[in-house]
């Protein structure tokens, strides 16, 4: 049996703002520069391109056989479970040869509790630093 290509299909809500859905882009390329998925794409549920199924697709096109579709979402709302759900449905039986495997959303990480500390710390370093001038 041939080995798996994987993917990783990043999806984010999208904005109307180009600086907003670049953080999406830079966590895509620093991602590929772990080269631990063959293909990575960023894809945005709205507002911005490409859209989730076309990301999806993509993944295809480039050769993924597994494709791990991660939610860059804190919480398990509605879009999470309603939406990208059923874009994980939809690209699994728009392409039948290839494994959609949605993973869960950032949130409830234990390291995401390290990140938020960090940047807590780094504004009170800063008023801190402003205080003293």
């Amino acid at each position: 049996m041939p080995e798996a290509r994987k993917a990783l299909l990043l999806m984010a809500h999208g904005s109307r703002r180009a600086e907003a859905n670049a953080d999406l882009e830079f966590v895509a390329d620093q991602m590929r520069e772990r080269g631990r998925y063959a293909i990575v794409m960023a894809s945005f549920l709205e507002l911005a391109e490409p859209d989730i199924p076309t990301g999806g697709a993509a993944c295809v096109e480039q050769g993924a056989t597994e494709v791990t579709m991660l939610p860059y979402f804190l919480s398990p709302g509605r879009h999470v479970h309603d939406d990208m759900t059923a874009a994980q449905r939809a690209l699994a039986q728009r392409f039948p040869q290839v494994i959609f495997r949605l993973a869960e959303p950032l949130g409830r990480h234990p390291k995401l509790l390290d990140v938020v500390e960090e940047r807590a710390r780094e504004v009170e370093q800063k008023s801190e630093s402003s205080q003293n001038i």
